[in-house]
């Protein structure tokens, strides 16, 4: 029996070393179960990027995305002016006759108001709900590290598409994109990047579909001039600059009336906003002190034309407002952009079948929408390039430049999923769209 107890002893420890084995492949486990998506951490490091206007410093934005590519070998060029960069970043393709898939998305976000925000709107907060809570997680540094991310994920995958994809990051949209895609779109560097297609940003769903924005809004700035005697606070001067500017707003405003009656009560207002002109003061100034009328008041207008809307017929009804409302109103234009043609959504356009087949097979409901605001879609639109927008968030609400913008984690993480598959069916097409 004594010779027995080494024997047992010897089994004895051994199997607490299995013990101890056992627990520590479960707490590796654990950690590895804790541990974050390697996608998430990278959207969060693009988010803490605190690319807002005014005055952007673009060099983070421009490194962080050049140390992306470099680990998979794709080549980096950067346009545009010193401190304005357009960051392009290529996938050749098989076949370099087929025109390229452009995969849009803007490096610059909104200003904040960091009082009225739960979170540091730059700290790139995740809650333990998995909302991501940053300036730009809606509005659109997540669709920019989608893309990446598919494109990543398709290397390893050993996947080579037949059309070149390319990846382009650029500045400046949130102020119109005029010195960043518009600009661009005009060089020969773009010319030669024979863009046959693009993707771009949209907007989130309020309900358990997308929305796919194929049209925008021709945007109008107008300015309007009211002007009058001047003269002493406490006289009854007649026709003044205040009393025709009164007029204005009341015409506007009443017509502005009749445009919201179109959407009232639509369970998805966002996706027919393309049926609606909109009209919106942003702006009025003029007036030296209190006890003195204005000879001169000005007021600036946002207005955006529904695709029904005929620019003549609008610019006539406007003019006949200052008419009406005396002498010395005028209005001039600071923005006129023209109405341009949709995207077809059918087979005019080869792109149209395999990106509406993908979404389905992936069991996404859709919507076609035309978009309320303005994307750097118009841009290429205006050149013959055909372009979607898409925010492939549902059931989320729309935080797009406000307070406690977020983005679902497990939503995020599927529009990878998305992205992959797209890009897939995309880059296959082998016919053109026609001009």
């Amino acid at each position: 029996m004594k010779d027995l107890c080494p024997q047992i002893m010897e089994i004895h420890l051994k199997i607490e070393d299995i013990h101890g084995k056992v627990e520590e492949v479960i707490e590796e486990e654990k950690e590895s179960a804790m541990a974050e998506h390697e996608s998430v951490a990278l959207l969060r490091e693009y988010l803490r990027i605190p690319s807002v206007h005014p005055d952007i410093d673009y060099e983070p934005c421009v490194n962080f995305l050049e140390k992306q590519a470099a680990i998979w070998n794709l080549p980096v060029s950067i346009y545009g002016l010193e401190k304005k960069p357009v960051v392009i970043i290529t996938w050749k393709g098989k076949n370099p006759n087929l025109s390229a898939i452009l995969l849009n998305s803007h490096m610059d976000v909104v200003p904040v108001v960091k009082e009225k925000w739960t979170y540091d709107p730059f700290e790139a907060h995740k809650t333990d709900d998995g909302k991501i809570y940053a300036r730009g997680a809606q509005d659109m540094k997540s669709i920019g590290i989608q893309y990446l991310e598919a494109v990543k994920r398709l290397i390893k995958q050993g996947f080579q598409p037949k059309r070149t994809v390319i990846l382009s990051f650029v500045p400046e949209e949130e102020v119109g994109g005029v010195q960043g895609m518009m600009d661009f779109a005009e060089t020969e560097e773009f010319r030669k990047l024979n863009i046959g297609f693009s993707l771009d940003e949209g907007i989130p769903s309020n309900s358990d579909h997308f929305i796919i924005y194929n049209n925008e809004r021709a945007k109008w700035g107008l300015r309007i001039h009211c002007r009058g005697p001047a003269g002493h606070g406490s006289i009854l001067h007649q026709n003044t600059a205040a009393e025709k500017m009164s007029v204005v707003l009341k015409e506007i405003y009443a017509r502005r009336a009749k445009e919201s009656q179109k959407i009232e009560g639509h369970p998805e207002p966002m996706a027919v906003m393309g049926d609606v002109t909109t009209f919106n003061l942003t702006l009025a100034k003029g007036g030296v002190q209190n006890n003195v009328v204005p000879d001169h008041l000005i007021m600036e207008f946002d207005i955006r034309l529904a695709v029904t809307e005929d620019p003549n017929e609008l610019l006539l009804w406007l003019q006949n407002v200052c008419k009406s409302a005396g002498e010395g109103t005028t209005l001039e234009f600071m923005r006129k952009s023209p109405q341009i043609p949709p995207t077809p959504v059918d087979e005019r356009n080869p792109f149209w079948e395999p990106y509406s087949r993908t979404l389905k097979k992936l069991g996404h409901e859709y919507v076609i929408g035309t978009f309320s605001g303005g994307t750097d879609s118009r841009f290429l639109r205006r050149h013959g390039i055909p372009a979607y927008g898409l925010t492939p968030l549902k059931n989320t609400p729309v935080l797009l430049h406000d307070h406690d913008e977020y983005i679902p984690e497990d939503q995020f993480l599927e529009g990878i999923d998305l992205y992959v598959e797209l890009i897939k069916a995309l880059t296959e097409v082998e016919d053109e769209p026609k001009k």
